[in-house]
């Protein structure tokens, strides 16, 4: 038996929603599979992107964001992602959640109605509270980046 913690998520479901809600395909699955709500089937050209209607919205309870994130069949078969992963969707947002798509692949993407596009992630929030200063910590790191560990060992 999964031993989670269970947050409430609202859901107000469009007009034009249709099919399933969001849900958690496998018991230890950590994302609610999320499908498409299409009057009509899209075909997204090698390169294109597109926004997906889903045809709900969230009230996501304060100190939470959904992160929309690829499904990895989609990328490892098709070539389809989601463009600015993880997509975030804030507490304060009321409207449609649409899921930003690129076609990656060689060949075009036909998506149809009740397609599982993406995934969506309870995720907690931490805000930060800025403080300038006139120097930080020092690390053995330091300011190496891009490369500076190097590839093997």
């Amino acid at each position: 038996m999964a031993m989670f913690q269970r947050v409430p998520l609202k859901v107000k479901l469009l007009s034009h929603f249709k099919g399933e809600l969001p849900r958690y395909e496998t018991i230890h699955a950590s994302g609610m599979d999320v499908r498409a709500t299409l009057d009509e089937a899209m075909t997204i050209a090698p390169g294109a992107r597109a926004m997906i209607p889903t045809g709900i919205t969230m009230e996501i309870p304060p100190g939470f964001e959904i992160q929309v994130r690829p499904r990895s069949g989609l990328a490892a078969k098709q070539g389809v992602t989601v463009l600015n992963t993880p997509g975030t969707v804030d507490a304060d947002y009321r409207g449609e959640v649409k899921i930003i798509v690129i076609n990656l692949g060689e060949t075009p993407v036909e998506v149809r109605d009740q397609d599982r596009i993406a995934q969506f992630v309870l995720c907690p929030v931490v805000q930060a509270d800025i403080e300038v200063v006139s120097e930080l910590g020092s690390t053995d790191r330091g300011a190496g980046g891009f490369g500076s560990t190097g590839v093997r060992a």
